[in-house]
């Protein structure tokens, strides 16, 4: 398992991307598998270097593993943040016109939709969120 402790800042978004990047490289994934990944921990990151510590900056853990059969990616973002489980917050209603649609929420949204699992803990004060990803979904592994 690869581990990096870094400040969660936007500023670090780039580091958390390489970062990312790297451990995918050479492991088979496809290029929109890669993307669906680093889209989804970009908006964790993000929503940790916005809210987590505001108005301070505090850091960011990221674990990632990669392997298994079928392969997969397990991504955990950890932070000792205000205890905060975005998984509770309602769903937005996607089918408002985006004029009408409440601000927010479409981050964590779109992460459940690109990942196979999501899910979150609150353990020993920390906020941990777990994002994983099958390079063949549940579907398609069915059919073959």
């Amino acid at each position: 398992m690869a581990k990096m402790r870094i400040d969660a800042t936007v500023e670090n978004l780039d580091r958390l991307m390489d970062f990312l990047e790297e451990q995918m490289k050479g492991t088979g994934f496809s290029e929109m598998l890669v993307s669906q990944v680093k889209t989804a921990a970009e908006e964790i990151f993000v929503n940790i270097a916005h809210y987590a510590y505001s108005p301070t900056v505090g850091a960011a853990v990221v674990c990632c593993e990669v392997g298994g059969d079928p392969l997969q990616i397990t991504v955990a973002i950890a932070d000792e943040g205000r205890p905060y489980d975005p998984l509770t917050r309602e769903d937005p209603d996607i089918t408002l016109p985006a004029g009408v649609r409440p601000i927010g929420g479409l981050g964590i949204f779109m992460t459940k939709k690109l990942m196979d699992e999501v899910w979150y803990e609150y353990k020993d004060g920390k906020n941990i969120l777990t994002l994983r990803k099958r390079s063949v979904s549940e579907e398609r592994r069915s059919s073959l």
